[in-house]
Formats: C-alpha cells, sequence, structure tokens
C-alpha cells in the first residue's frame, strides 16, 4: 500500500502544479490587460438650450453593450444645461439624470468618462462665444468643472474627466493649453485622483496632433494623471460625414493607421497617455470595416484605448449608429466586439 500511497501522492503534487501554472497563466493573461474600449452613448448633448430634445443613455443600453463585452462609455452633455448661469449651481434635474446613469455603470463594474461637449464655446444671450475671449472666462468653465469633481469624485467608476471636446478655430495657438491648465488648477482643489482627459486642438484631429497639439504636452498636473484624447475618421476630409461613396471618399484599407500614427507617436515620444474619444463607420458598405479594424488592431497594439461614435437612444437611421435597430446588432459591432481592452503599454 504503501508505494500506492507514494504514487497518489506524487500525482496529487503534480495535479497541483498543473493547476497553479494554468492558473499563473491565466492570471498572467489578466493582468495583460490594458485600458478598456467602448463606445459613445449620446443624447444629452443634443437639442438647443431650452428644448426637450435630448435625452439620457438607458440602463437596457448598458446591458446590452456590457453582453458585447465594451465597458467604457463617453457620456457627452452640454454645459449650458448643467449649469445654465455662469458661476451658478449645477442643475438638480440634470446632475441627477447624469448621476443616476452613472450609478446604474456602476452596478454593471462598467466605467464613464463625463465629456463636455462644448467645442471651447458656451451660448450667452443666444449668442456663441469662444471661451477666454472676451465673454466667457476660462475661470467660469473651470468652476463648472470644480462643482462636477465635487459630486462626482467618490464614484468608483469614472475613468475621466473629458474636459472639452473637440476645440477648435481658438483666436491664439496656446489658447486651449491656457483654458485648460485653468481647469486642471481648479479641478485638482477637490479631485485629486481623477484621470483628466484633454482634447486636442483643430476638432482633435489625430491626423494633424502633431502640427496643431504638440503644445499641449506642456501643461501640469500635480496628479501626474493627464490623458490625451484625439479623434479619427475615415472619409476624405476627417469630419465623420461620409456623404459621398468609399472611391468618392479616397478610402484605402490603411487610412485610419496613416490617420492615427502621428498621435501614437507623439504619445511614445513624450511619454505621454492616449485615447481616442470618437471614431466611426457608415453602415452601407463593408469595405469600411476592415479600415476600422486595422485601426483598432494599431491602436490595441500600442496601448490605446477608445470609444466608437457612437450609440444612444435617439439616433434613428445615422450610418454610424451601433444602437441595436428592431432587436437586431448593427453590421459595425462585429468588428468593434473583437477589441476590447487595449494592450498594456510599453515602457518608453
Amino acid at each position: 500500500m504503501g508505494k500506492y500511497r507514494l504514487l497518489n501522492t506524487t500525482l496529487s503534487t503534480i495535479f497541483v502544479s498543473a493547476l497553479l501554472i494554468t492558473l499563473n497563466f491565466f492570471n498572467a493573461k489578466a493582468q495583460q490587460k490594458g485600458a478598456p474600449f467602448g463606445v459613445n452613448l449620446a443624447g444629452a448633448e443634443f437639442g438647443k438650450i431650452g428644448t426637450d430634445h435630448y435625452g439620457y443613455p438607458t440602463t437596457s443600453e448598458l446591458d446590452y453593450f456590457k453582453s458585447k463585452g465594451l465597458t467604457l462609455f463617453r457620456l457627452p452633455f452640454k454645459w449650458e444645461r448643467l449649469q445654465p448661469e455662469l458661476n451658478g449651481p449645477l442643475a438638480a434635474g440634470e446632475l441627477k439624470n447624469m448621476k443616476v446613469f452613472v450609478e446604474e455603470a456602476a452596478k454593471r463594474n462598467l466605467l464613464v468618462i463625463l465629456d463636455m461637449h462644448n467645442y471651447a464655446r458656451r451660448y450667452v444671450d443666444g449668442k456663441e462665444e469662444i471661451i477666454n475671449n472676451g465673454v466667457v472666462t476660462a475661470l467660469q468653465v473651470a468652476d463648472a468643472w470644480k462643482k462636477i469633481a465635487l459630486e462626482f469624485k467618490d464614484a468608483k467608476n469614472i475613468w475621466a474627466y473629458g474636459l472639452m471636446n473637440e476645440p477648435y478655430n481658438m483666436p491664439a495657438k496656446t489658447a486651449w493649453l491656457d483654458i485648460a491648465q485653468v481647469i486642471i488648477n481648479e479641478v485638482r482643489k477637490v479631485d485629486a485622483k481623477t484621470s483628466i482627459l484633454i482634447g486636442g486642438d483643430f476638432w482633435s484631429s489625430a491626423g494633424r496632433w502633431q502640427e496643431m497639439s504638440d503644445h499641449l504636452k506642456e501643461l501640469k498636473d500635480p496628479s501626474n494623471n493627464l490623458i490625451f484624447e484625439a479623434h479619427v475618421y475615415f472619409d476624405e476630409d476627417a469630419s465623420g460625414s461620409y456623404k459621398r461613396t468609399y472611391e468618392e471618399e479616397k478610402a484605402y484599407p490603411n487610412v485610419g493607421v496613416d490617420r492615427v500614427k502621428p498621435f501614437v507617436t507623439w504619445l511614445k515620444k513624450n511619454k505621454k497617455r492616449g485615447f481616442v474619444g470618437e471614431y466611426g463607420i457608415p453602415d452601407n458598405d463593408d469595405r469600411w470595416f476592415p479600415i476600422l479594424e486595422k485601426t483598432l488592431a494599431y491602436l490595441k497594439e500600442n496601448g490605446v484605448n477608445g470609444t466608437y461614435w457612437a450609440a444612444g437612444p435617439r439616433w434613428g437611421k445615422y450610418i454610424l449608429s451601433v444602437e441595436p435597430r428592431e432587436g437586431k446588432d448593427r453590421p459595425q459591432m462585429p468588428s468593434l466586439t473583437k477589441f476590447l481592452y487595449a494592450d498594456i503599454p510599453t515602457k518608453h
């Protein structure tokens, strides 16, 4: 019996060792996941101020995209709606809607980006004013962000504060940099831990990042927790309008990779973290799908995550939308679900 007991002990040891090796392998694989990919859930930024032509995403959308493995949600909102009066309190109803969304996402272990979708502008008395250009000051938008940070700093699932969507046509080269620095300073007075997303100049163009947004590397954050946000589309003018055919838009399989390379190169050179907040393709030509997949593969390999533009309950037949229609997945979804997490970036 002794030799059988010894044999059983040996087999048990081998089995345990094999199990530990297997578990360590899967743990190592799990640890190789970088930042998550996801989608924009648009709607709260829709419509003119004073109308009801807008709305917040639903829990069914969170459940749907979670079932697809997408776990990061960029939530666009309008500054004027959340803070109706400059330097005033946040609107209770809007704040409640935003908090409900964040809380429902938290229940599902999903992450949220709060995205001020204002293009470095605000409407005042019916007129659009560029921030820090004579009417609306940098301190006033910083006041809004400080109040937002006070409300959300204890939420465990805020992935980042998206300070401003797509600044463009600013009055000076460093205009957006100066505004962003003021916001960073105010946010850090109340929240030292949450990541801050810095959108690039010139519509946050990835392709023109080095030309238009290189100076943003000068931004200072006492918490050293900035992430830089670029956007990329694949039509000829990179607007995401896709008004013409694939041929007329002069598309080709590597157009997306070519357009994000300047941004990724800049990140590596300057040892910065990056994120692509918008990319999208139309549903009317299968030739767009390989472009999207090549782009996401390149971003993934370089440790950069992103959110697709867009989903949300109010898109109707918008050709970029990945909101399910009549319970059916949109054609873009199989491409998106291939890319759930970026790789852990290598040390620069």
